[in-house]
C-alpha cells in the first residue's frame, strides 16, 4: 500500500511517499481502509521530534482520518466490517490502510461525508474540551479566540457561538476574520503578524478591551501563543479564563504572573489527548454532544484545500506555514 512516511525527522519536504506493507490483523484491533485523512498541528511537529509523544521511525503522520473497517480481529465488539469510522489514532493516518485499536474509532454518522469526518473530531474534540471542560463557558460570555481561522479556532467560534457566548473572533487577514463572522463570530479584529513590539501589543489590548465594552474577555482560547499571549492576557475580565490550547506562532511566551493576581483570573492548560486517555468516559459524553451539534447544524467544518496522499508533504507545510483557513484535508481514496 502506498503511505507518507517520516524516515527522519525534519520540515515537511523531508517526507518520504512510497510503497510499504499492508496491515496485518491482529486480536482487539481493526484494519480501517483510509478514505480521507486531515493535517492538524501536532502532524508539524512530530515529523520534526517536537511534539510530546515521539513515535520510532519511520511512521506516518496524521493523526485522524476516516474509513470503512475491512478486517475485525479477534475480541473486537461493537463494530462489523463495512463501518464507517472515524480514526483518532494520534498518528499513522496518511496511509491506505491502518491497523488501529478499537477504542480509537468513533462510529461516522450517516449525514456526514469522509472529508467532514476526517476533519471534525480533533479539533472539535480539543475546542469543545477547553470551553465546557475547562472554561466553563457561560451563556453570555464573551469569549475572544486567538488564530479564529485555523482549525482548533474555527471550531472554538462555533462551539461558542452555540454554547450562547459572544464570540470575537482574532486573526491575520479581513478574510479570515469574515470566514470566522460566516461561522458564527459576533465581532472581529485584524492582528498584525509576526513579531509585537510593546506599541503593538498594547494596540492589541486595547482593541480586545474595546470590543468588550473596557470590561475584557471572560474567556480567551489561545492556541497561537508568542507575542500575542501577555497582550490579551492584559486584556482578560475579572475572574476571566486563559486557555492556552497551543503555540502555532512558533514559541512558548513568558507570561508574568502578577497578571493572574491583578485580574484574579486563571490560567488553565488544555491538553485533549491526555484528557481523553484519563477519561474515556466524559470524553464519549463530549463525542456525543458534539456529534448532537452536528446533527443540529451548529457545526459545520471548512475545509479550504484538499491534497492527495501523494502531495502529502504540501498540506502539511501549509498548515505550517499558517496558509490554512478551517482544515486541510487529504484524501487517500475518492
Amino acid at each position: 500500500m502506498k503511505a507518507l512516511l517520516c524516515k527522519e525527522f525534519g520540515p515537511p519536504e523531508t517526507l518520504s511517499y512510497e510503497d510499504i506493507d499492508d496491515p496485518v490483523i491482529s486480536p482487539g484491533k481493526v484494519i480501517v481502509d483510509i478514505h480521507s485523512a486531515s493535517v492538524n498541528f501536532p502532524d508539524v511537529l512530530i515529523i520534526e521530534d517536537k511534539y510530546q509523544f515521539k513515535p520510532a521511525l519511520p511512521f506516518s503522520p496524521g493523526g485522524e482520518a476516516s474509513g470503512v473497517i475491512s478486517e475485525i480481529g479477534d475480541g473486537v465488539e461493537g463494530f462489523d466490517i463495512g463501518d464507517r469510522v472515524i480514526v483518532s489514532s494520534g498518528w499513522g493516518c496518511f496511509v491506505e490502510k491502518i491497523l488501529v485499536e478499537s477504542s480509537s474509532l468513533t462510529r461516522i454518522p450517516d449525514s456526514m461525508d469522509f472529508d467532514t469526518a476526517a476533519s471534525f473530531l480533533m479539533t472539535y474534540g480539543t475546542s469543545h474540551h477547553a470551553l465546557k471542560d475547562r472554561a466553563d463557558l457561560k451563556k453570555g460570555d464573551s469569549l475572544l479566540v486567538l488564530g479564529a481561522a485555523g482549525g482548533v479556532g474555527l471550531a472554538a467560534v462555533e462551539i461558542g457561538n452555540a454554547m450562547g457566548a459572544n464570540v470575537i473572533a482574532a486573526a491575520s487577514t479581513e478574510e479570515k476574520v469574515q470566514i470566522c463572522r460566516d461561522h458564527g463570530a459576533k465581532e472581529g479584529l485584524v492582528y498584525k503578524t509576526g513579531e509585537l513590539d510593546r506599541d503593538e501589543q498594547k494596540s492589541l489590548s486595547n482593541q480586545i478591551k474595546d470590543l468588550t465594552s473596557g470590561l475584557g474577555a471572560n474567556v480567551i482560547y489561545d492556541p497561537v501563543g508568542a507575542d500575542y499571549a501577555e497582550p490579551s492576557l492584559r486584556a482578560i475580565a475579572w475572574e476571566g479564563r486563559y486557555l492556552v490550547v497551543g503555540f502555532a506562532a512558533g514559541y512558548i511566551p513568558k507570561i508574568p504572573l502578577n497578571l493572574a493576581l491583578l485580574k484574579g483570573c486563571q490560567i488553565v492548560g488544555v491538553f485533549w489527548g491526555a484528557f481523553k486517555a484519563q477519561f474515556p468516559d466524559l470524553h464519549n459524553d463530549n463525542v456525543a454532544d458534539l456529534l448532537k451539534m452536528y446533527e443540529d447544524g451548529h457545526l459545520n467544518p471548512h475545509i479550504s484545500e484538499v491534497y492527495d496522499l501523494s502531495n502529502g508533504a504540501q498540506a502539511i507545510k501549509d498548515l505550517a506555514e499558517r496558509k490554512a483557513k478551517g482544515k486541510i484535508v487529504v484524501r487517500v481514496k475518492s
